[in-house]
């Protein structure tokens, strides 16, 4: 099933002090998601934002809010960030004993649910919930810090991740989509590598940020996916 192209912002470089002049900035550039990286100090090594800065920002702007849980024990914090307006929570499988009921938590609260795996995490983790998720986060570094390269056997994982979800999509006889993010060293070079491994959805962060001008850069992401489609 092919899914539409999306690109989120993730801010978790930007000038927190400029916060919601930079959200305005890439709402109307054209990203499609807002991808908020919640990290707790202790599952990765940095402290980022929590519920009370996206309950704020939800009142400033109407983008999907894609809120990526980088901590441990997420089972304590899906009400408050459900409640601080996230559309979309999305859990890393080494976080958690109970995938299965951390999903199904996520899915009662009437919102969207998503899976984050690691670098040295198999997709395999994710076999048996698969009727529980709309996203699959492929890691192409190792979280917790903005600016890396991508890691390029990821590609492979991507596409291992592709076709697990084609063949359970065939095999359930099932429309609903789950779409495959990345996260980490997207850029010019990467995002269409990406795409073409099987990703829908790019995030991409300092990519973004350091352009000078965000609207033509995403266009021409936009552009170099399509050309790369073509091929």
């Amino acid at each position: 099933m092919e899914t539409k192209l999306k690109i989120a912002a993730s801010i978790l470089n930007y000038d927190f002090y400029n916060l919601s002049s930079q959200i305005k900035q890439v709402e109307a550039a054209g990203i499609d998601l807002l991808h908020l990286d919640i990290m707790d100090g202790n599952f990765v090594p940095n402290i980022s934002i929590g519920p009370g800065v996206v309950s704020s920002l939800r009142k400033k702007t109407g983008l999907f809010f894609d809120v990526h849980l980088m901590v441990q024990k997420p089972e304590s914090l899906i009400e408050k960030f459900v409640e601080s307006g996230a559309d979309l929570i999305t859990v890393h499988a080494e976080a958690t004993c109970h995938l299965d009921r951390l999903l199904s938590i996520i899915k009662e609260s009437k919102i969207k649910a998503g899976v984050a795996l690691n670098p040295s995490t198999p997709v395999c983790v994710i076999e048996n919930v698969l009727h529980l998720l709309d996203l699959v986060l492929i890691m192409t570094v190792n979280p917790g810090f903005g600016g890396q390269k991508f890691i390029y056997p990821m590609l492979r994982k991507i596409n291992n991740a592709k076709n697990m979800i084609d063949n359970y999509i065939r095999r359930e006889k099932t429309r609903k989509p789950i779409e495959i993010q990345v996260d980490g060293g997207i850029g010019e070079k990467t995002a269409p590598e990406a795409f073409k491994a099987g990703a829908n959805i790019l995030v991409m962060g300092t990519a973004i940020s350091k352009s000078n001008d965000p609207e033509a850069f995403i266009k021409k992401i936009r552009e170099n996916i399509s050309k790369a489609k073509t091929v």
